[in-house]
């Protein structure tokens, strides 16, 4: 029997695929979004259109990124040229600064960030899709995402908790985060065995980030979080003597979870200053 809700598309797992069915959580969903005409939004893996129909009545027209054939053809099917361009591929690879670029390719650097990112993101890559979009921050105004509570948690989770970690710290040095709300279960088919929620990501002014070396800043998170049960001492031993640790004021016998964000950031501008005297 043909499920009415998922309009006899079967679910892929190789996709992530739980399609969003609750008229009222899409309709709070969109709300939260706040799309308004003529803006420049583009939806990850619209699925069955869930979202999609509501966005495009607001925009008038929408952009789209859709790996599965058998859904991009339906897209196609159901919306004119003048309400979606459908870009087929893989979210992973898509360059979404190629949206914002003026008319003869060159990027928008002088103009206000105007790309706004949406989507219900397929939770089994969910982390290195949101690593892929933090390339794109200086193009992007906001993202507002469907993602695993658990993933949410850490993406908003401050220093001392069990789910702050090398995901936080990163997200949270180039974005403003907000959770927002959860989404249960049974607002979806099929039903993932998990809760999800919405976040909202705002990137952050570039005078606001800190670090003088953003590539040294992401290899010394990454070290710190890298073996989670050892020390600062251990982890960053290839970047931080005892003599460093004392002058940064920081226990060398802490561990990656207790430290701040600030507190990566001083880290980082010592390493970069040392290694430039």
């Amino acid at each position: 029997m043909q499920d009415r809700e998922t309009d006899g598309h079967r679910a892929r797992k190789r996709f992530g695929q739980n399609f969003l069915s609750d008229p009222n959580i899409i309709r709070k969903i969109v709300d939260a979004i706040r799309p308004q005409p003529g803006e420049l939004l583009v939806e990850i893996g619209p699925g069955l259109g869930a979202m999609t129909a509501p966005l495009i009545e607001r925009l008038g027209h929408l952009h789209v990124v859709e790996i599965d054939r058998d859904l991009i053809a339906r897209l196609h099917e159901r919306y004119t040229p003048e309400q979606i361009t459908v870009h087929a591929g893989d979210a992973l690879k898509f360059d979404f600064s190629s949206l914002t670029a003026m008319p003869d390719g060159s990027p928008s650097a002088d103009r206000e960030p105007a790309l706004r990112i949406v989507g219900n993101l397929p939770y089994n890559i969910s982390t290195p899709i949101l690593f892929h979009l933090a390339d794109f921050a200086d193009q992007v105004k906001d993202m507002t995402f469907m993602l695993q509570k658990e993933v949410v948690m850490r993406m908003v989770a401050e220093p001392g908790t069990e789910e702050y970690g090398r995901l936080s710290v990163m997200l949270q040095y180039r974005f403003r985060m907000g959770r927002m709300f959860d989404v249960p279960p049974g607002a979806f088919r099929p039903a993932p065995k998990v809760m999800s929620s919405i976040v909202r990501m705002a990137p952050l002014p570039k005078d606001q980030l800190g670090a003088k070396d953003s590539v040294l800043f992401g290899q010394i998170v990454t070290a710190a979080f890298g073996q989670r049960r050892k020390t600062l001492k251990n982890t960053l031993r290839s970047f931080m003597t005892d003599s460093d640790f004392e002058a940064l004021g920081i226990d060398a016998g802490l561990r990656g979870e207790r430290l701040s964000l600030e507190q990566f950031v001083a880290i980082a501008n010592h390493c970069s200053a040392r290694a430039q005297n």
